[in-house]
């Protein structure tokens, strides 16, 4: 029975990882322009750039790692404020889905927009956004979406959040949704063949969390909280290793190496495609290990903090081995944290009844993590 069941989310899985038709193959770049605004210049001068890219990346990757502080730190911005504007699904699908862009056909909701202290070449990057879910109280967390999501996605969450006490940021990572360049239909910037630009999206991810923290501190929230899934969860382990105001931390689906699941993900085979012909993931993780959590737990263990680790059984995207991994390295720290595990996939998280399962493990978690600090 427990074969058949696998093998029943395993094809369920398959299917829903197949809807999306329009991900393209994109040959591999190395990228370096993204580097030259970056701390920790591993000794090259602005503008200078070495003949062996590969080489170069690795070096610089080492010395991102051992001077993380200043790879993520940042200017704070100084031009927060509210828009109030109409909701837009911003849908990443080949053909949206015409009920959802009916349902929030002219309602309006509040927005956290500031000037991103990580600038890019596409000035709807440059301006970060955060849907505004207030609460009463000092509690307050960061929620961070799937890579690709839709500017719905969470939404409910948030405002299941809300009815426990605990205000949520809901940030727009990076190329998603509203951020996303003109003429682009996916966040594939986030995440693609170019490594350089992959390695600028997640700092700038976390330079963005950062100052969602700023904010809230100003609205006089005290007990500060993060909340990420899938890419998300990796940009929210990166900002809780590099900032102590982050004290409760939930990691909705968690993996080791960055490159390890964009090589054995179901869903960036895409991606793969563009990167075999030149690498192979061991190269492959050396060069993205700036930004791949495991890099990081020495960082992440220096404050006390609670987390929940949620991994899914039958994940084809962050395979369990790679959940488990990071859980022995919680315990290997001997960090605070909770694991739960999913009896469903990546993609079957956010269907009935796994979704409210999932909300569940995240409510019932921060509930008492903020209750009991």
């Amino acid at each position: 029975m427990a074969s058949r069941y696998a093998q029943w989310m395993y094809d369920w899985e398959t299917r829903l990882t197949s809807v999306d038709r329009n991900r393209i193959v994109r040959p591999l770049e190395w990228g370096l322009e993204w580097a030259e605004g970056w701390p920790c210049r591993n000794g090259y001068k602005p503008g200078a750039l070495p003949e062996d890219n590969e080489t170069y990346l690795r070096e610089y990757n080492r010395r991102i790692v051992a001077s993380s502080d200043d790879f993520f730190s940042y200017i704070r911005p100084s031009d927060f404020r509210i828009e109030n504007r109409e909701v837009q699904v911003f849908s990443t699908r080949e053909i949206p889905d015409p009920k959802l862009e009916a349902k929030v056909r002219g309602t309006c909701a509040n927005f956290l927009r500031f000037t991103s202290p990580g600038q890019t070449p596409y000035p709807e990057n440059n301006l970060a956004n955060a849907r505004w879910f207030p609460a009463k109280g000092n509690r307050a967390v960061v929620l961070l979406p799937h890579w690709n999501s839709d500017a719905l996605a969470y939404n409910t969450l948030c405002r299941v959040l809300n009815r426990l006490g605990i205000a949520v940021l809901r940030l727009s990572m990076p190329y998603h949704d509203i951020r996303r360049p003109a003429g682009v239909h996916r966040a594939d910037y986030a995440v693609s063949a170019n490594i350089g630009r992959t390695l600028d999206a997640a700092r700038q991810g976390v330079l963005d969390i950062r100052s969602c923290l700023d904010w809230l501190e100003q609205q006089e929230y005290n007990h500060l909280g993060i909340v990420g899934t899938s890419l998300g969860s990796c940009y929210a382990f990166l900002a809780a290793a590099h900032d102590p105001r982050i004290r409760v931390a939930a990691f909705n689906h968690a993996s080791t190496f960055f490159a390890d699941v964009v090589w054995h993900g179901q869903s960036t085979r895409h991606i793969r495609q563009g990167l075999e012909p030149h690498l192979d993931v061991e190269r492959l993780r050396e060069i993205w290990s700036a930004i791949s959590p495991m890099s990081y737990f020495k960082q992440f263990a220096r404050w006390p903090r609670k987390s929940l680790i949620i991994y899914a059984k039958y994940d084809l995207t962050f395979l369990p081995e790679f959940s488990r991994d990071v859980v022995r390295e919680f315990e290997r720290h001997n960090l605070d944290h909770k694991v739960a595990v999913l009896p469903c996939g990546h993609y079957t998280t956010g269907e009935t009844p796994y979704k409210y399962m999932d909300g569940w493990h995240l409510g019932s978690f921060l509930r008492r993590a903020f209750a009991n600090p």
